[in-house]
């Protein structure tokens, strides 16, 4: 999407969003011992306020003794499970923290099923879409990230794959505190030239399902994707970025995150994997190894 395809108010609108989210007092508390076994880790579960007073769940995972190290925020792909503190949600040397986007526990583990879905939730307007709100909570993760002593103040990414890849690149636009991405086969890119066409796989499906049932649907929902798509976002992200693709992804196809790297305007990355839409092993040290060059 060209800068003159935009909304007119875009920026408006995300500048109102991260100051909603900014304005909203951190109030968050942490276990007291170790709550995931994971070597050469300490892994606490936390429980935060996101927006509307909404009850969050997440986990932060470092190193023993850890003080003040370079740290990341870990969006989790598209659904309704967490991202367990796994090597990918990991780095040697780092703080990271993740959370459950839909209130449920921080190693909560449920396999996507469509009825389960919420890509079309609120999508006949752009104030209402639930990416808005999950993108708020996000910002608000990476507040409390911040507010951590294991956690160096100025040296914050975001990483994610799949949806997060793409909210990751949303934080690097508009949230100050991040200073690097790393965005795994970025989701949410160039949305509505894939619903134009017969769209055949979900999650996507379930926002094209949706589009056909409400009334003037098309145009609707054309206008609040407009101001979320990755490409979009991505013109904004002047953060040093690191992208992947899969030359065998179906969902996030190479394509559309080609388009999103393009559209970065500061120092990045593209990583190719002969791969589909799936965790790939180089992710761990490439990543890792981003972050260090990028958040010294």
């Amino acid at each position: 999407m060209n800068a003159a395809d935009l909304p007119e108010d875009f920026e408006e609108f995300w500048r109102e969003t991260v100051a909603e989210a900014s304005s909203v007092p951190l109030n968050y508390h942490r276990s007291l011992g170790n709550d995931f076994d994971l070597p050469g880790f300490e892994v606490q579960t936390l429980v935060f306020k996101g927006m509307g007073g909404r009850t969050l769940n997440g986990w932060i995972a470092y190193p023993p003794g850890a003080r003040r190290l370079p740290s990341f925020v870990w969006v989790p792909p598209y659904g309704r499970e967490s991202k367990l503190p796994d090597e990918y949600g990991t780095r040697e040397g780092f703080t990271s923290l993740s959370f459950n986007f839909h209130g449920e526990a921080a190693f909560h583990q449920e396999k996507y099923v469509t009825a389960r879905g919420y890509f079309a939730e609120g999508a006949e307007d752009p104030e209402s879409w639930i990416f808005r709100r999950m993108f708020q909570d996000a910002i608000i993760a990476t507040r409390v990230l911040q507010a951590q002593v294991e956690t160096d103040e100025d040296r914050i990414g975001a990483m994610g794959m799949s949806q997060g890849a793409g909210m990751s690149i949303w934080l690097g636009a508009w949230c100050p505190i991040v200073k690097a991405v790393c965005a795994d086969m970025t989701f949410l890119a160039n949305l509505w030239q894939q619903l134009t066409g017969t769209v055949y796989r979900y999650p996507l499906k379930e926002l094209s399902d949706f589009m056909e049932e409400l009334p003037v649907g098309e145009a609707r929902v054309r206008n609040t994707v407009s101001y979320y798509d990755t490409v979009s976002q991505a013109g904004f992200c002047n953060v040093p970025t690191q992208v992947s693709m899969g030359l065998k992804d179906p969902a996030s196809r190479p394509e559309n995150v080609r388009r999103v790297f393009e559209a970065l305007p500061g120092r990045k990355r593209l990583i190719t994997y002969d791969w589909g839409h799936d965790w790939h092993p180089d992710m761990i040290g490439n990543n890792r190894q981003w972050l260090i060059e990028n958040l010294p």
